[in-house]
């Protein structure tokens, strides 16, 4: 006789699931948008992708610390996916009744070097999050869940700015560009990261 196997996941764990791979995929297509901001360069996904590391917190307190390894590594080949998709959809002969084909090629058919650089900051700064939260609850407190957000993300910001920085534009920008960058963009990712630190408790610790 066939048993129906429920698996336990709650319904939280999964909305934190799918925010954290569309917080990255997003963040991640918006990141081949340089912007101007106090003329400073500055990737479109810097203003959203923080929220990403407070999101893998919560991932973190919910499933675990190898799960949430696991939903770092699918984001991360969901992302290698993404660019390499739209790359091929891009060069398949438009309809001669839709005339956005070549602004969909410019839009969604990234420079390759910022989508590399996007997706290998930000899965090797999302695994360094992950162990100092993990060595942060384990080794130091439980206590001052506020407080583990904000170390965790202080490692994993500039771990994820200097790879992106390097990768993307090394050779390209000038040096005090590159410094620039580089400050600029983590200013403005440790200011989300602070104003998103309630949400940590917005989802309980997993007891198991």
């Amino acid at each position: 006789m066939e048993k129906n196997y429920e698996y336990k996941l709650s319904f939280i764990s999964i909305i934190i699931i799918g925010s954290y791979i569309a917080c990255q995929m997003i963040s991640n297509i918006a990141s081949v948008k340089i912007a101007n901001v106090l003329n400073l360069a500055v990737d479109g996904g810097t203003f959203l992708y923080p929220l990403a590391f407070t999101i893998r917190d919560m991932a973190h307190k919910t499933i675990g610390k190898k799960n949430t390894q696991k939903l770092i590594l699918v984001s991360a080949i969901i992302n290698i996916f993404s660019p390499i998709y739209f790359y091929i959809v891009s060069n398949i002969p438009a309809d001669s009744s839709w005339q956005f084909n070549e602004a969909f090629q410019l839009t969604l058919s990234p420079v390759l070097r910022i989508a590399i650089a996007s997706i290998v900051g930000s899965t090797i700064a999302e695994l360094v999050d992950t162990e100092i939260y993990h060595f942060f609850v384990t080794k130091i407190t439980k206590r001052y869940q506020w407080l583990r957000v904000l170390i965790s993300n202080a490692f994993s910001i500039p771990v994820d700015n200097l790879l992106f920085v390097v990768i993307a534009f090394y050779g390209a920008l000038p040096f005090e560009a590159l410094v620039g960058i580089f400050v600029f963009n983590f200013f403005v990712k440790y200011a989300v990261t602070i104003v998103s630190v309630p949400m940590i408790y917005l989802v309980k610790e997993n007891k198991e």
